[in-house]
């Protein structure tokens, strides 16, 4: 006889599992089940049957993956948990009982726990950790820009740490100019940088007084913020130690006090060619054991021996590195930049010392400053005000924009469209990427194909021959109804006149109407030829399975549908165009 199986051992009421059991299993609350789940990287799954999946019943709630519950059970994060609770509780009972000699001794040896080895577990490689860098940075700027909230889970410290984690990797993009991507939106600054080939993209909010909402729960906020504190360390870490940078940086506090911004770090190198040019600078000889100076005699000869045969590769090879190094100069390298103190100081700050530029702000945007305004090694001025109570002939004074869009055009653009008191042009993102029957601006098309000038200077029948040349299968009505009325009645008069010229010659009608026939036979083989294939692919597509037919319908209709939204803004393009 067969074994009877139980009920609920095997399928998705095996594969999944609702939280309730979960809390029953782990022996944990609610808010530490949460927290878990969140440091471990576990979230809610949706199954296909949500009734086998709860067991035959329909009730709403929330289904885990059974394996990871398992995990978790050994997961040592739990005991840290409940040792935190006891803790807790003996405290308020020392507190209780007024015994605060105690409560101080115990609050000295608050329990604590790291972080380290979840981030070990959930990336094990190092491109892994920079794939999912992006909330993590998002959340680091985010909290640096907040105000301290007393009674809430945003205290000075980790305000002050997410500040200096953010400066650490803001300075690791100006050294190895990887910064490719700036974008001005109403949320905020959007960035790119390339690190090791992968792209990161985050967003930095205005420096602007920050309002603290009331209906966001702090208390997850804070334990994502946790985590990527202990990410970002690990990352920043590596990331130094790659390009032979001192880790941590040196904070000078006076300098941090007076408002210097990302001048307050002192990053250094850990490459041994600079550490003795610093030595030597300071004054201080490094001193050279035997075994090196054993060494230095070896190779000596071999060094006597190329001075005085050199080799005519050797010159050629340190030609070309140098030719090389020349033309991969950074963008801003022959620029210095002053800014005004209109001007958002710190994003300018970044973007232009990743670029290569040397800058200078005014003294009410913070102390720290290399060059003062009436410096007269500043080529660029960037300044948000039409009119300037004293200008220097030797210098350009454009707006804040030309730099972003430099950095995006990945070149110096011309200064004349960006000049003080002008009308700026589109200020486009370099995230959109355009696909073929997407709607192009003419400014981005332009752009792409090296183009520099106003668009707006382009006269008006240029405009309309370009729109005129993409407008082809427009469903609808277009733009030039009244036009398009006008080309119908000349047609109609034209055949109207040539009908009564015929008459008057003497010419039989149907004489006349079999050239008029044997024009329009070829206008009917291409209709009759569309027609065929439209009717055959109306075939295909009946011949398909329901599941696939769907599918063509729905591809066929979003097709549709971006065509029309793309011909009606290429109509109202034309018409305010025409206006």
């Amino acid at each position: 006889m067969a074994k009877i199986k139980k009920k609920h051992t095997e399928g998705a009421s095996r594969t999944y599992t609702t939280r309730n059991r979960a809390l029953k299993k782990l022996q944990v609350s609610l808010q530490d089940f949460r927290r878990l789940c969140i440091l471990k990287g576990i979230y809610p799954v949706e199954p296909r049957s949500r009734k086998q999946a709860n067991r035959g019943s329909t009730k709403l709630t929330t289904f885990y993956y059974s394996r990871d519950i398992q995990l978790l059970l050994s997961e040592p994060l739990i005991e840290k948990f409940r040792a935190h609770k006891v803790f807790l509780r003996k405290l308020q009972h020392a507190l209780g009982k007024d015994d605060l000699t105690r409560a101080r001794s115990m609050d000295t040896n608050r329990p604590t726990y790291t972080l380290n080895h979840l981030v070990v577990e959930r990336y094990p490689a190092f491109a892994d950790a920079l794939r999912d860098l992006d909330d993590g940075l998002c959340m680091m700027f985010l909290f640096a820009t907040m105000p301290i909230i007393k009674g809430e889970l945003v205290t000075g410290d980790i305000v002050n740490e997410c500040r200096r984690l953010s400066t650490e990797f803001m300075h690791y993009v100006i050294h190895t100019r990887a910064l490719r991507k700036v974008f001005l939106s109403i949320k905020g600054i959007y960035y790119q940088a390339e690190v090791q080939g992968q792209p990161i993209t985050w967003i930095v909010p205005y420096q602007f007084s920050q309002r603290v909402p009331t209906d966001v729960d702090f208390k997850v906020m804070a334990t994502f913020l946790q985590f990527y504190r202990t990410l970002m360390g690990f990352v920043n870490f590596r990331l130094f130690t790659t390009a032979n940078l001192a880790y941590p940086p040196h904070l000078d506090e006076a300098m941090d006090e007076s408002g210097v911004g990302l001048g307050s770090l002192k990053v250094e190198s850990q490459r041994i060619e600079d550490l003795i040019s610093a030595r030597e600078q300071d004054g201080e000889a490094p001193q050279v054991t035997d075994q090196q100076m054993a060494q230095r005699l070896q190779t000596l000869g071999s060094k006597l021996q190329t001075l005085v045969e050199p080799k005519e590769p050797a010159y050629e090879a340190v030609e070309a590195a140098d030719v090389e190094d020349a033309e991969g100069s950074p963008m801003f390298a022959n620029h210095v930049i002053f800014l005004s103190r209109e001007v958002p100081r710190h994003s300018l700050e970044f973007v232009l010392r990743a670029a290569g530029g040397r800058v200078g702000w005014d003294k009410a945007s913070g102390g720290g400053s290399a060059y003062a305004e009436n410096d007269r090694a500043i080529t660029v001025q960037i300044s948000d005000r039409p009119a300037q109570g004293h200008q220097y002939l030797d210098r350009t004074y454009v707006q804040p924009q030309w730099v972003y869009d430099s950095i995006n055009a990945g070149r110096v653009l011309d200064t004349e469209n960006y000049l003080v008191g002008q009308p700026l042009p589109a200020h486009l993102s370099p995230f959109v990427e355009y696909q073929d029957g997407d709607y192009v601006p003419q400014e981005a098309a332009l752009a792409a194909q090296g183009f520099e000038g106003e668009v707006t200077n382009l006269q008006p029948e240029d405009v309309d021959a370009e729109v005129s040349e993409h407008d082809d299968g427009v469903d609808g009505e277009s733009a030039d109804e009244s036009e398009a009325d006008d080309e119908v009645d000349a047609s109609i008069e034209k055949q109207y006149k040539t009908q009564l010229e015929a008459e008057r010659a003497g010419v039989p009608f149907s004489a006349y109407a079999a050239p008029a026939a044997d024009k329009g036979k070829k206008g009917r083989k291409v209709d009759r030829k569309a027609e065929e294939d439209a009717e055959r692919q109306k075939i295909a597509i009946s011949m398909l399975s329901s599941k696939k037919r769907k599918a063509v319908n729905r591809a066929n209709a979003e097709t549709y549908k971006r065509k029309k939204d793309v011909n009606a803004l290429k109509t109202r393009k034309a018409q305010l165009a025409k206006h």
